[in-house]
Formats: structure tokens, sequence, C-alpha cells
């Protein structure tokens, strides 16, 4: 089973919309008993929050629920618990770096890698633009699909 885990800032808003997404196409490609999937945040900021609502309607729009998800931290724990840890923009990888004391087994990915861009995830939190977050998020779950070989 491959651990994936998606981070952004407050887990609110980016990271559960990829967790959410990721857990559906791979379902969609009986691909879910592969894989465990889910989302944190770098910070304290909105620990035990559900998703914010912009991220659960453009989820509900692509029947993909996000009901009973609440927002917690990353832990030292979590780089032994998942194989691959993707950060939504530089903040985020820097955090991480912090947070784990480092990356010694090359588990750290920034999400745009995987659809062929260095830039961040687009943040809602600030553009208010839900969209073009959704935009991206999908494009990188694709591409990190692809990237495990599937």
């Amino acid at each position: 089973m491959t651990g994936v885990l998606f981070v952004c800032h407050g887990n609110i808003c980016r990271s559960p919309m990829a967790e959410f997404l990721f857990k559906d196409l791979v379902a969609r490609r009986g691909l879910a008993e592969r894989f465990h999937i889910e989302s944190a945040a770098t910070t304290t900021d909105e620990i035990g929050n559900a998703p914010h609502a912009g991220t659960c309607a453009i989820l509900a729009r692509e029947g993909v629920s996000c009901e009973g998800k609440r927002a917690r931290q990353i832990t030292r724990d979590d780089y032994e618990r998942f194989d691959v840890i993707i950060g939504m923009d530089d903040a985020n990888m820097r955090s991480m770096q912090r947070a784990f004391g480092g990356d010694p087994a090359g588990k750290l990915h920034k999400m745009m890698e995987f659809a062929g861009s260095e830039r961040d995830v687009a943040d809602p939190w600030y553009t208010g633009d839900f969209e073009a977050t959704f935009r991206d998020v999908s494009d990188g779950c694709e591409g990190l699909l692809s990237w495990l070989g599937y």
C-alpha cells in the first residue's frame, strides 16, 4: 500500500481538495485498495475545522464528498507513515523540511512538479479562485498517479 499525504498551510482548502480528488481518482480506476491517502496542515491555524466551503462546493460539483474531514497538523511521525508527502507551495515545502528534520528518504515533493511545473498551487484563501485551484490540483493528481506508475 502506498501512503500519500497532501499538505498545505491550514488543511482546509488545497490539501483536502487534493486528498479527496486523489481518493476519487484512484477509486474510479479500481486502485483504492493500493493507497492510504490523507491531508494535513503545516500550522495550527485551522485544526479541527472542516474544509472551506469553496473546497466543499468544488468537490460536490465533481460528485466527491469530504464529509467528516477535519484539519490536522503534520507530525514528525507522518514522515515514517507516508511514502510520498506533497506540499502545495514553497512555504509548505520549507515548513515540512523543518517539521520532519529534512528529507533523507526523498519523500517530499511539490504538487505542481507532477504537472510539469515548478510553480505553487493557486491558493484560494487569498485569491478566492477555487476553480484555478481545482485545475492545479486535478493536473497534479493525474500527474502523481502517472508518476506512481498507474
